[in-house]
């Protein structure tokens, strides 16, 4: 069987997608409740960060603007697990259902066909905040502005959110092997809320386990101290792309091997 390229499965989906859409948007009403649900989740998010250094003028060196970069940063950063990969919270039903099976029978990457079914159209409301934010605390720390700046942010925000997209992948397929799989996928979500915060307020230990353990430091603090703090940038945030890039490819690799294993058992 001739192997198929990007071109091809960029095309399906792009038809997968406007399937979706079409059918999202035939409930408008629920369309924009949640999207403006997301928007005051987000608010709630940024207000209270207002409250906090209201009463304090910085957090162990860190002043209001850079924590709102690093807020901005994570949201950015988590939008396109939010948009693309939300699918994941819907793989642990169609395993014990059976129903995953149809998905193993298409000439098509399985990877692929079961996460471009799904399209959260509430994470580009997330996207519209995370941008705003970023902008904003950009104004007010003055950092300046030149093409290659712009270069590095689109690169580390890229690489960041495979950090994410990784975590998930790896909670969510843990349902071809445990049947409470959800409670694994809950709390790995859950951990995302500490991203938004620099590593550094944390004791030793939970600075050791967001960074090599459960590593939402690459998500914000690493990746944005490059931009945020160029003059003391860690190894670790320089390395963050890579470790992006395979933290991504083993939770792909980790996710094939439970959907293999299930189409090859018929569990």
């Amino acid at each position: 069987m001739k192997k198929k390229g990007l071109g091809f499965y960029l095309k399906i989906y792009c038809k997968i997608l406007a399937q979706d859409l079409k059918s999202k948007m035939s409930y408008r009403a629920d369309f924009i409740i949640s999207t403006i649900g997301m928007i005051f989740t987000n608010i709630a998010g940024f207000a209270s960060f207002w409250i906090l250094f209201r009463n304090f003028s910085s957090i162990n060196g860190w002043g209001y603007y850079e924590i709102l970069f690093l807020y901005g940063f994570s949201l950015v950063s988590l939008t396109p697990v939010q948009c693309f990969f939300d699918n994941n919270w819907s793989l642990r039903t169609y395993v014990y259902s059976g129903d995953f099976i149809k998905y193993c029978f298409r000439p098509i990457n399985l990877f692929f066909y079961f996460q471009s079914e799904v399209f959260d159209i509430k994470g580009l409301g997330q996207l519209a905040f995370g941008i705003g934010t970023l902008i904003y605390s950009w104004v007010k720390l003055g950092l300046g502005f030149t093409p290659l700046m712009l270069l590095k942010m689109i690169v580390f925000l890229i690489t960041a959110s495979l950090v994410m997209i990784a975590l998930q992948n790896a909670a969510a397929a843990t349902c071809f092997w445990i049947h409470n799989s959800f409670y694994v996928l809950d709390l790995v979500t859950r951990f995302k809320d500490y991203a938004k915060y620099p590593v550094t307020i944390f004791s030793p230990v939970f600075r050791f386990i967001f960074t090599f353990v459960m590593p939402i430091a690459f998500i914000a603090y690493y990746p944005s101290l490059v931009i945020l703090r160029p003059d003391e940038v860690p190894l670790l945030s320089w390395l963050s792309p890579l470790f992006g890039c395979l933290f991504f490819w083993l939770s792909y690799k980790f996710w094939m091997r439970g959907a293999v294993k299930y189409s090859g058992t018929g569990s």
